[in-house]
């Protein structure tokens, strides 16, 4: 395996989990609240559709991500409301979101079906990018990617140093304590579910506007059924979610890899095994019920009201 393959394969590899990294750090700030969404298929979906719209009749990229990333935080608000003020099912509620999002993003999507638009482009940083092996994947990438470097430092230093991640801690494990101690929680839960809509909205216009610059129907392809298992594979810590995020990114190009390397494999069976890696690891974590719960916030996806 020759340098240059290497090389490429890192750069498609944090190209391609992007988006898992961005729905599932969204994802994951939600589920620490006590919220579990399942919806995020179906934002994603939305965000994509959206974000495609926009930038197809405005050209603009900006206003793509944008609306990418609006429609989903406007989709989360839906759910927030039937999930948290009505204390309807969380797993209902998301499921339910993730087939409205698919059938909607389908009527709306119908007329731009194969239509491209002007992909983002890559931010070279200078002679950087000529640094073998890393130079391409670390200092090639479009302004997305670097954002969701970024995102991950903020959430990060967000719940280690700042009393808002406290806050949304406490509400994901005791939301009755936190709420006698002048938490607002169902503030907090909303915020936290309108982050996870946000950035599923803006993975999806990724997918839409940078990553295949084109519109497909369920172009998402269970990438947001993905990010879900991710989360737990993680833990909820946020450095785990980065690098499980790459993992399977890497899992989701072991087609291309193999075409690199000669290898006569089916590319059909190759195109399986993110999905297989997911099942993996679902029952793998399965086996460790008492090791998960030490992470898992006590409250997720029970209802609470301030009333109960």
């Amino acid at each position: 395996m020759d340098l240059d393959l290497i090389t490429n394969i890192l750069y498609a590899t944090i190209r391609t989990g992007t988006p898992l990294l961005l729905v599932a750090l969204g994802e994951m700030v939600c589920e620490k609240s006590g919220v579990l969404n399942l919806g995020q298929e179906g934002m994603m979906l939305l965000g994509a559709v959206a974000g495609f719209i926009a930038m197809y009749h405005c050209d603009s990229l900006f206003i793509g991500f944008a609306v990418a990333a609006l429609t989903g935080v406007l989709i989360s608000l839906l759910f927030g409301f039937i999930a948290l003020n009505l204390n309807a099912s969380q797993v209902a509620t998301g499921l339910a979101l993730t087939i409205f999002g698919t059938g909607l993003s389908a009527f709306l999507g119908a007329d731009y079906e194969g239509k491209t638009v002007e992909a983002l482009p890559e931010l070279a940083l200078g002679a950087l990018k000529d640094i073998p092996l890393i130079g391409k994947p670390l200092f090639a990438q479009d302004a997305i990617v670097y954002f969701s470097w970024v995102l991950v430092v903020v959430v990060y230093l967000f719940f280690k140093h700042h009393r808002g991640g406290l806050a949304i801690r406490a509400a994901g494990e005791n939301p009755e304590v936190g709420s006698s101690l002048g938490l607002p929680v169902m503030r907090i839960r909303y915020l936290a579910v309108m982050f996870g809509g946000a950035c599923a909205g803006l993975a999806g216009g990724y997918l839409s506007m940078a990553y295949t610059p084109l519109w497909t129907e369920n172009m998402t392809a269970g990438r947001g059924w993905i990010a879900l298992a991710l989360v737990v594979f993680a833990s909820w810590r946020i450095e785990r979610v980065m690098l499980g995020a790459y993992l399977f990114g890497f899992a989701s190009i072991m087609h291309l890899v193999a075409q690199g390397l000669g290898l006569s494999i089916d590319s059909n069976l190759l195109a399986m095994l993110p999905y297989v890696a997911t099942l993996v690891v679902l029952v793998m974590l399965s086996k460790d019920k008492e090791r998960l719960k030490l992470f898992e916030p006590m409250s997720l996806a029970k209802p609470w009201h301030r009333n109960n």
